[in-house]
């Protein structure tokens, strides 16, 4: 019994070792997002002008993935998909555009951007981008940007990737595209309603412009330093 105990305990840590590892050690996913993008500032933009999505432009699939760089942008970038016109895909609720939170996650601000079956979501830090590209698989594939710790001047912060389906008009997130429902996203009247795993609801209201502050992204995590 004690033999089967000790090897049950064994067996068990080396798994959280493994995705511990996983987590925080293996190498990031590979930087696709277009340097000009990546580089050009968002907080200039009118966000309540949406580009017309009548097919006359770029598709979804012609442009490059956009993911976050490290554990997160140093500034508010440019839209991903500014160039895109391919229509909605059937199913998709547009709820394009910059939206801040009224209620629950008061102050959250986050920007949508949608075209084809592809949707984006700046916020935080972070650029989340599911849907066909030119570059990467459709998952989103970036990481959470919460930074758990530092080892000298390098930050380690989580992977993460999901997929983001339409399904009746509700955007569902799902962990690594197969997994657990953690996000919800949808339309109600003028607001976005946006639920979360952990029970929280935050609706959201439409911004023309980033507020100043939100230019630069507030730093996240415990940033428990190791070395």
């Amino acid at each position: 019994m004690k033999k089967l105990a000790f090897r049950t305990f064994i067996l068990l840590t080396s798994m959280a070792l493994g995705l511990f590892w996983l987590a925080f050690f293996s190498s990031r996913p590979p930087l696709t997002i277009d340097p000009t993008t990546l580089a050009g500032d968002g907080s200039t933009l009118n966000y309540c002008e949406l580009p017309d999505l009548d097919g006359k432009g770029r598709f979804a699939a012609d442009i490059p993935k956009g993911n976050t760089p490290g554990c997160g942008y140093d500034h508010f970038p440019l839209p991903i998909l500014a160039a895109c016109t391919e229509p909605l895909s059937e199913g998709a609720a547009d709820i394009r555009g910059l939206w801040i939170g009224v209620t629950g996650n008061v102050g959250h601000i986050e920007r949508i951007e949608q075209c084809g079956s592809r949707t984006v979501v700046t916020a935080a830090g972070l650029i989340h981008d599911y849907g066909p590209n030119s570059t990467a698989h459709p998952n989103t594939d970036d990481t959470e940007g919460s930074v758990l710790f530092t080892l000298g001047d390098r930050e380690h912060c989580s992977r993460t990737s999901a997929s983001m389906i339409w399904n009746e008009g509700i955007l569902d997130f799902y962990v690594f595209g197969w997994g657990p429902k953690v996000v919800r996203r949808y339309p109600d009247g003028e607001q976005v309603v946006w639920e979360y795993i952990d029970g929280s609801t935050t609706r959201m209201e439409r911004l023309c412009q980033l507020p100043a502050e939100h230019k630069v992204p507030r730093p996240r995590g415990r940033r428990i330093s190791l070395l």
